[in-house]
């Protein structure tokens, strides 16, 4: 569920909008830190601060999302992206993993905006990750249609361990954090509480045909390592 095997062209066939997102925080990342753009003018004016919201700037609660502070700021929030939202936007269908996605890491900011000082600036897209995060924990307790055993303990331990670093590493928007997840949370219990078993899709049933063929085959040890190494890494990318 959480490891990727498929090849670029299958991955951004199967997955339109996490891929999108993903361009999206690229182009954003690419304005911003290229020398011959205007990166300080764009950025000055994407980054959260909660003074200009107030003052009637209100995009700045959603550009923040696609802005990072840095090179390893973009990498490690898109891998995240990469690894988390797959089986997400598989198992929502794209309208909802995209109002998902956007909605939790826009009420993440709007909370900073409410909780945090006027002179509080924020930026990155940990709001919408955490809200991702939220929604597995709602399709754990009331879908367990669509996630297994196994997966549900991968990202229950996951979310868990990036709750707890969000108290323990610093310069982290603490606000933002706890409040994506705790939308995603909300979002998840109240659209999937009721929720009917899935009927796949034609690409679903082949991705699911495709899974069991190739769980069948045991990965080689350096495969295990390096996914191992990015997971981590995706989560270490999430405190910076």
């Amino acid at each position: 569920m959480f490891t990727r095997r498929e090849s670029f062209k299958e991955y951004i066939t199967f997955y339109p909008i996490v891929s999108l997102i993903l361009l999206v925080n690229l182009l954003v990342y690419l304005a911003t830190f290229l020398p011959v753009l205007p990166n300080q003018l764009i950025t000055e004016s994407m980054v959260g601060v909660n003074l200009y919201i107030v003052q009637g700037e209100w995009w700045r609660l959603i550009t923040p999302i696609f802005l990072h502070t840095g090179f390893s700021h973009f990498l490690f929030n898109c891998f995240s992206i990469f690894l988390f939202g797959p089986a997400l936007e598989r198992a929502l269908g794209k309208p909802k993993f995209l109002a998902v996605y956007l909605f939790t890491g826009i009420l993440a900011n709007i909370a900073t905006l409410v909780t945090e000082p006027l002179t509080f600036s924020h930026l990155g897209a940990s709001g919408s990750i955490f809200g991702m995060f939220g929604y597995y924990i709602a399709l754990i307790v009331f879908r367990k249609d669509i996630i297994s055993r196994n997966n549900s303990q991968v990202i229950g331990t996951i979310a868990a361990l990036s709750l707890i670093m969000t108290f323990i590493q610093p310069n982290i928007n603490i606000g933002a954090h706890l409040f994506g997840f705790l939308f995603g949370v909300a979002a998840g219990s109240l659209l999937e509480a009721k929720g009917k078993k899935i009927i796949p899709s034609y690409k679903e049933e082949f991705l699911q045909l495709r899974g069991r063929i190739r769980s069948n085959r045991k990965p080689p040890a350096k495969t295990l390592t390096i996914w191992a190494i990015i997971i981590a890494l995706a989560l270490i990318g999430l405190f910076r």
